[in-house]
């Protein structure tokens, strides 16, 4: 941060204390926004990261009642097919629920 005025010479101590309560509100307006951003960021991944354990269990289901079996056989078909094609889970699940496969 710079302070300008316009004579020469050297600050004040009232100006020197005023320039530095400047800079301190300054760098807590920074800090501040950069805290938001990176909640805003932890918010965003939380929420995809949820929407995308709905895929799974809504997959799951559907794999387990086609296919007469238990949740934790139709988790691990979902697992083995996304492994298999090499995609991430929530796409394969996605493709289970819409019917753009059959596990």
């Amino acid at each position: 941060m710079s302070l300008f005025r316009q004579d020469k010479g050297v600050l004040s101590d009232e100006d020197a204390i005023i320039g530095q309560a400047l800079a301190d509100v300054a760098t807590i307006s920074l800090l501040h926004e950069r805290e938001a951003r990176e909640s805003a960021t932890v918010n965003e991944q939380l929420q995809r990261a949820l929407n995308s354990r709905v895929f799974i269990e809504q997959a799951k289901g559907v794999i387990a009642e086609r296919n007469s079996i238990n949740m934790d056989e139709a988790f691990m078909r979902l697992r083995k097919h996304a492994r298999s094609h090499q995609e991430p889970m929530h796409t394969s699940a996605a493709n289970v629920i819409n019917s753009r496969i059959i596990i």
